[in-house]
């Protein structure tokens, strides 16, 4: 269905809409006439109105003096090589791929040292545009983790729960660092165990499997000092907390990377929170991945606290 038409302002410049997609992406110079700064910066995603990225690197770009703006764009699991070539076309400078795109765009970009994607720069040659690609959930949750709960990674027991993109990240990045114990944890069981066995343990550290049950969970948690949730649980209306308030031992931090747009506490949180557990939520690893997407795309240091107010403002305020 064609969008209704928007009105220009008064300075003739015309508002950016919340949502764009794969036709407005064929079509780009006519979709955005009228829009300055002109959109050039993205998140593609299979849902993405919920995103809060774009107030937060809006805030940067404007912080810095850069001409360009940041949106959202709905991008199917059918549409991404398509939506990632129409980019380059348009002169994006670069986009952010959310659920479900991690894992596929690694096979549609040019370049990469990742298993997993989450950034994507396009970079001008005399021979055309190459895609680079980079995940930044991984060191962003590193920074997340050691700013806003204050503890380094390396000394954490750290137990995962869902391994899709997000969570393979997060898990390699838990590895990498070499915090003591790394355990798995999935609904299906032997992606978990699969996962596991590519990593080798390292004489100070251990990786484990742990099954999605109460009775596994509960010996697990008792060893644990950190719980990361990357699993969707918690997005939905009405879906529950991925650990029961029961089998929450008061002593964990936890960090749920899900975050709603009405800034609600996510079923998880507000389960730690009713022990008595610290939480932070998904806000933080937005604020430091995309601080680390934004230094891909421009180089230098990002303006964090303007990122990290324009996210405090915008979530809860959508």
């Amino acid at each position: 269905m064609t969008p209704p038409p928007v009105a220009a302002l008064e300075n003739g410049v015309t508002p950016a809409r919340e949502v764009y997609t794969l036709a407005d992406l064929r079509a780009w110079p006519e979709a955005t006439a009228g829009i300055y700064p002109p959109l050039r910066l993205a998140v593609f995603g299979d849902p993405v109105a919920h995103s809060a990225s774009p107030p937060m690197h809006n805030a940067a770009l404007e912080a810095l003096h850069i001409n360009l703006r940041y949106t959202r764009v709905h991008v199917r699991p059918d549409e991404l090589a398509e939506a990632l070539h129409l980019a380059a076309r348009w002169n994006f400078v670069g986009v952010n791929l959310t659920i479900p795109h991690k894992q596929a765009g690694v096979a549609l970009v040019d370049m990469t040292k990742d298993e997993v994607i989450n950034t994507v720069r396009m970079e001008r040659m005399d021979t055309g545009v190459r895609l680079r690609g980079f995940n930044t959930d991984g060191p962003g949750f590193v920074q997340a983790v050691e700013t806003e709960l204050g503890v380094d990674i390396e000394e954490q027991r750290v137990l995962i729960l869902g391994l899709g993109g997000a969570g393979r990240a997060l898990a390699l990045a838990c590895y990498r660092e070499r915090c003591p114990r790394l355990m798995l944890v999935n609904r299906t069981h032997a992606k978990a165990q699969a996962l596991a066995a590519e990593f080798w343990a390292t004489p100070d550290s251990s990786v484990t499997a742990v099954s999605w049950d109460d009775e596994a969970l509960s010996r697990a948690l008792a060893e644990t000092d950190l719980v990361v949730n990357t699993s969707s649980l918690g997005l939905k209306p009405g879906d529950p907390s991925p650990l029961p308030p029961e089998l929450i031992p008061p002593h964990v931090q936890v960090f749920d990377t899900v975050y709603l747009a009405s800034g609600e506490p996510t079923p998880l949180e507000a389960a730690a929170r009713a022990v008595g557990a610290r939480c932070i939520g998904g806000r933080a690893l937005l604020l430091h991945q995309g601080a680390l997407a934004f230094e891909h795309w421009f180089g230098g240091v990002a303006p964090v606290e303007e990122m990290r107010r324009a996210l405090s403002a915008a979530v809860g305020s959508r």
